[in-house]
């Protein structure tokens, strides 16, 4: 009788436990939710990737409109694990103080319970705790509305470099160094793995033998890129200063020869001219310049284009009003 009794009690619970287990899907999603650069465009904003697997939900850089993107998705800013930087260039975290304190209020976009949790090169740290003075003000009279300390305002920051390794949920985050620029000694980009799969973001980075030694076995690649006209290139100090700190489609195109992933897709996209009479590169240009090298699968990122890896690659672009693309790689 007793161990009748108990094996009722073990089905019961396996069958509550059932929907939870089957929840937990073994694809990536990778969502592109700012492919620009500084520019203040409304079609590329700032750069960020959300990262989807295991339940968690992992934030890359937070540029301008971030928190925008993530609502367009229906994602509350709350539900974001944890916050992951490549760097602190302006472009890539004037985002968080959005993403962090309107994360905090109780509306259905917000919802954040617990602190922020946000990883980031040497210095990041330092600017959070820069961020919570600035915003202090807004902090305290929130806390005062609560009548308790607002644990949702409070920011958990750690300077992470490469040997640095974060796992939940079999998710594993691996940072690793790239080459920003020879004053720029703590640049990242990050491998994410899950359930076999990875994807690797390339951060701001020139070309970078330690990026394609993270890259090897990678199932998607997002990367940077710039380019710029060629009267600019002769003519312009100033942008083959910026170009030297980023990536060629050349440069790009070696680093997906020598990786082989399933996919590469281009991010941050920085297309330059000292000329508003003469156009900059086109998106167009990207493509064939990569292609006089790599001749894998290619795509030039858009805001809102999300990327499923499973044993297929399956590429969505998501519009307002719901998905406008849907394209199986392989």
């Amino acid at each position: 009788m007793r161990s009748k009794i108990t094996y009722q009690i073990l089905l019961i619970l396996f069958l509550i436990c059932v929907p939870f287990i089957t929840a937990q899907t073994t694809t990536i999603r990778v969502t592109l939710l700012g492919t620009g650069a500084p520019v203040p465009s409304i079609e590329r904003f700032g750069p960020s990737v959300l990262v989807e697997a295991g339940g968690q939900k992992l934030l890359f850089d937070c540029g301008r409109g971030a928190a925008q993107r993530l609502w367009q998705l229906k994602i509350p800013l709350g539900q974001i694990d944890a916050l992951f930087l490549t760097h602190l260039h302006s472009d890539h975290v004037v985002g968080i103080p959005d993403l962090w304190l309107t994360g905090c209020i109780p509306a259905a976009y917000g919802r954040r319970e617990n602190p922020l949790q946000v990883f980031g090169p040497c210095g990041t740290k330092e600017m959070m705790e820069g961020l919570a003075k600035a915003f202090s003000w807004d902090i305290n009279i929130r806390s005062k509305e609560k009548n308790k300390v607002d644990s949702s305002a409070v920011v958990n920051a750690t300077n992470i470099t490469d040997g640095f390794i974060w796992e939940k949920d079999r998710i594993k985050v691996t940072p690793f160094i790239v080459s920003h620029a020879d004053f720029i000694d703590s640049a990242l980009g990050y491998r994410i793995e899950y359930a076999g799969y990875s994807v690797i973001l390339s951060g701001d980075t020139r070309y970078s033998e330690n990026l394609i030694r993270y890259s090897i076995g990678a199932d998607v690649i997002i990367h940077e890129v710039a380019a710029a006209n060629e009267q600019s290139m002769q003519t312009s100090p100033l942008i083959n200063q910026i170009l030297g700190f980023h990536s060629s489609p050349e440069d790009a195109g070696k680093v997906f020869a020598r990786t082989k992933p399933r996919l590469a897709v281009y991010s941050h996209i920085v297309l330059l001219t000292s000329d508003p009479t003469i156009p900059p590169p086109t998106t167009n240009d990207l493509i064939s310049r990569t292609q006089k090298i790599y001749n894998g699968a290619l795509m030039v990122g858009e805001d809102l284009l999300s990327i499923e890896i499973s044993d297929k690659i399956n590429v969505t672009k998501f519009s307002v009003t719901g998905k406008s693309l849907n394209e199986i790689i392989k």
